[in-house]
């Protein structure tokens, strides 16, 4: 938590479950990218937190954008970003989305399919495309491999035929899985894109840039390689696989510049025995997986959450959001525990919740409105 973040919560306390987010963090971590990156363009992927304050700072700092629908391109274009800073990086998309986007000036499309292909092709003609490959994510919490990508001699077919219908065949792209901690991935990623660019040049297509894509990790309970290390590695590879023969280099990042950049202040609504005999007590929050925490299914994601009793006796606990739905629990096969001194109507923090809470909290699931949202 930012001391900038820590005060505004104990000068307002502001009502709960809310979102406090610092947009200066933000820009350190767009610096940091940057130092790390230094010949990459930059895409802000708007899934993790599309606010507009911070898509205006970024705009500010001469960031790029990565949509995924035509209502998130009307949200770069609206807080300032011109067409040529916008990609519509999904590979799944309705005719009219990709007919607004050309209309608007987008001139970036992703594809993974024949069928994608013609529907960029028929209302978008003579866009620039790009192909995203499946790949290896070992390492990442979300893998993201089977919704996504194709194989690498599928396309190389695709490329070609984007030239056949009119399209400019661009680049490839490739993700290596959401809260990436290994780059070892990456590595293996930019190798197998190095060999399908050899094979198209053979063909007569000369790309001229590479997505790596975004998954680049935020902390939370357990410690990441820093970005730095990142940077090195995989400028590395790139050196090694392209020479002075180096395409365009885009990153798309979006749990990296905002996760780390916002809290979440819940209120503990209840906490029980469930029986005489078990030591484990149930804490209830007033938000839950339904009120953006979604990334706890499977107890994926471990959020670090603090107390007004840290320090004090404590024992384990299950977790879990206040609505009626045996879904909404948190945490019950994940070792957590919680002081004992912890009763309702304390206010508990959740750090590193900047990216995919507020867009995954629903409008009203048992009449809980959305979490509040803060932005300093």
């Amino acid at each position: 938590m930012t001391p900038k973040i820590a005060h505004f919560l104990s000068s307002s306390s502001p009502a709960t479950p809310c979102l406090v987010l610092d947009l200066d963090r933000v820009a350190e971590n767009y610096a940091a990218l940057q130092t790390a990156f230094p010949r990459a363009r930059i895409f802000y992927a708007l899934k993790a937190n599309p606010a507009r304050p911070i898509l205006e700072r970024l705009v500010a700092l001469g960031a790029s954008f990565d949509a995924a629908s035509w209502e998130e391109i009307e949200l770069c274009l609206a807080a300032g970003a011109t067409p040529d800073r916008v990609s519509f990086g999904n590979t799944i998309k309705k005719a009219a989305s990709i007919r607004r986007a050309r209309a608007a000036g987008i001139d970036l499309f992703v594809f993974d399919s024949i069928e994608e292909l013609e529907k960029i092709a028929g209302n978008a003609p003579g866009a620039r495309v790009f192909c995203r490959l499946v790949v290896a994510t070992d390492g990442a919490a979300f893998p993201l491999a089977r919704k996504f990508g194709t194989g690498t001699d599928m396309a190389l077919e695709l490329m070609q035929r984007a030239r056949e219908l009119g399209l400019v065949p661009y680049g490839l792209s490739f993700h290596a899985g959401s809260q990436q901690t290994a780059p070892d991935a990456h590595e293996a990623a930019i190798g197998q894109v190095a060999m399908l660019f050899d094979d198209l040049e053979k063909s007569g297509i000369k790309l001229g840039m590479i997505n790596m894509g975004g998954g680049f990790p935020t902390r939370y309970h357990e410690e990441i390689p820093p970005i730095a290390h990142f940077g090195q590695r995989i400028g590395h590879a790139l050196d090694y696989h392209f020479g002075n023969d180096m395409p365009e280099i885009f990153v798309e990042p979006g749990r990296f510049l905002v996760g780390d950049a916002a809290v979440v202040e819940s209120e503990v609504v209840l906490v029980s025995h469930r029986s005489k005999t078990d030591p484990v007590r149930w804490v209830y929050l007033d938000i839950g997986r339904f009120g953006g925490l979604s990334e706890t299914e499977g107890e994926g994601t471990k959020y670090r959450i603090t107390t007004p009793h840290d320090g004090g006796a404590d024992g384990p606990v299950i977790i879990a959001g206040p609505t009626c739905d045996s879904a909404d629990t948190l945490y019950e096969y994940t070792s957590v525990h919680m002081p004992l001194a912890l009763r309702a109507g304390d206010r508990v923090v959740i750090h590193a919740t900047g990216a995919y809470v507020t867009t995954y909290a629903t409008t009203g699931f048992n009449g809980f409105k959305p979490l509040d949202e803060h932005y300093l």
